[in-house]
């Protein structure tokens, strides 16, 4: 296990090549990626809030808003008896998250606008009850301690949220801002807003266009979540071989996620061997690898909130066919076409059309009759963030330094059992891109070469 632990962290200081990852991988780090220090009195996972960038975040959606009122619900407690849970049976809304940072249930969040330069903000929380904080340890209350790590001044119990909001609303011009989606079509305080005869709007569209491009602190958590995704692919692979089951490659995988500090994965993972590598979302995992099959794993993990998605297809027994490898070397040209014309102001759509062409120009003979293109049968990328299929950068929207995105080519033959997916995170810069998975090998000697070294140190 210790020897796995070490080839899991080889590679992963590559994160930062700005194009071509270099060959040579750096020695691992001294403890895992994502380590931190927790703080007790902060629930979930006791990570720091970054107060400076919420209250920015906080500031910004000020200037959008003018006048009005915002109001916003964090989540709830998963019910272990009636929900399958899988991981941590809470996770906050994202929206609360953005512009508080905090893992706390059951609190809400007003903001007041009374003008370009005067913003209000009162965090509610529940009172503290140490009877039921024996099940579910320390919570944050309203009291000196939750100020200072949230960094809000104003802090009052929930049963004070109607009455302020109230006066809030006396003589406040203005709509009332509220998050409107399946997280908080339950909420009562939410309804009774809705239909209550006020001027109410959609929050979501103003803090989701926040967050197509990502801060610093983003960035910083993204950059975690994906370094720890790659330690998980390189683990997955090095101690891949014939025979074993696509659970027990998920297993590895998770494992090294786990080790390195992983909260959860970012989705289901996807372990596709042989006929399954040609599926999209298969995530069943159950067959039995054979001598000869390719193994498409897109899998990823989440840290600090912020998910990353990652794909890389390699062949269980370390060693590429000459088929394979045809196929293999057009999607990794596709995705570098796509990354070497990358630059901001262009749109996902026009990057999806120039890897198309690329495909479709180099394809030759090699998918029969059709040219690769046809089977190429999904979209180049997507935002990544807070949800693995983040908010914004639609089609038409163009592409801003600080937005990260996927670029994901891929070829699915499924009469000859031949998948093949590369993915990659992205970080869009001033003058192009930056690779930010870039410590998972993606060209095949550089595969074949970090599996053979898996066998020698296992042997």
């Amino acid at each position: 296990m210790r020897t796995l632990a070490l080839l899991a962290c080889v590679a992963v200081g590559a994160l930062r090549a700005q194009s071509r990852p270099a060959p040579a991988a750096p020695a691992p780090p001294a403890g895992p990626i994502g380590q931190w220090t927790p703080v007790p009195q902060l629930p979930g996972m006791g990570r720091l809030v970054d107060t400076a960038a919420t209250a920015a975040r906080r500031r910004a959606l000020l200037q959008r808003i003018g006048h009005g009122t915002v109001v916003i619900p964090a989540a709830h407690e998963r019910d272990v008896e009636k929900d399958y849970i899988q991981d941590n049976d809470f996770r906050q809304n994202n929206t609360f998250f953005y512009f508080t940072e905090l893992e706390t249930q059951d609190a809400w969040l007003l903001l007041t606008a009374r003008g370009p330069d005067s913003l209000e903000t009162v965090l509610f929380l529940p009172p503290r009850a140490p009877a039921q904080e024996r099940w579910t340890g320390l919570r944050l209350g309203p009291d000196s301690v939750a100020v200072r790590l949230s960094g809000i001044p104003t802090i009052l119990p929930t049963d004070s949220l109607e009455r302020r909001l109230r006066a809030t609303r006396l003589g406040l011009r203005g709509p009332v801002y509220v998050p409107l989606d399946v997280t908080t079509r339950d909420e009562r305080r939410v309804i009774d807003l809705v239909f209550g005869g006020q001027d109410v709007r959609n929050l979501r569209q103003l803090a989701d266009s926040m967050r197509e491009v990502k801060d610093a602190d983003e960035l910083l958590r993204l950059r975690k979540a994906i370094d720890i995704s790659v330690a998980g692919h390189l683990a997955a692979m090095q101690a891949a071989h014939p025979g074993m089951y696509e659970y027990e490659i998920e297993a590895i995988l998770e494992a090294a996620f786990r080790r390195n500090g992983a909260d959860r994965v970012g989705y289901p993972s996807i372990v596709g061997s042989g006929p399954n590598s040609t599926t999209l979302h298969y995530d069943v995992n159950r067959r039995q690898t054979g001598d000869g099959d390719l193994v498409v794993v897109d899998a990823a993990a989440e840290w600090g909130q912020y998910t990353a998605d990652v794909t890389r297809t390699w062949p269980v027994n370390g060693k590429f066919t000459a088929r394979q490898k045809a196929v293999y070397d057009l999607v990794l040209a596709t995705q570098q076409a796509a990354f070497d014309s990358l630059r901001p102001g262009l749109t996902m759509r026009e990057l999806d059309g120039i890897a198309r062409a690329y495909m479709r120009e180099h394809s030759g003979k090699l998918c029969g009759d059709q040219t690769c293109d046809a089977y190429f049968i999904h979209g180049l990328g997507h935002p990544i963030g807070m949800d693995v299929h983040d908010v914004g950068v639609a089609g038409r929207a163009k592409l801003e330094p600080g937005m990260v995105i996927t670029l994901e080519p891929g070829i699915y033959l499924p009469q000859e059992n031949l998948g093949v997916r590369i993915e990659d995170d992205v970080l869009v810069t001033a003058t192009g891109g930056e690779w930010l998975s870039a410590g998972a090998p993606r060209t095949t000697a550089d595969i074949e070469r970090l599996m053979q070294a898996g066998r020698t140190a296992l042997r």
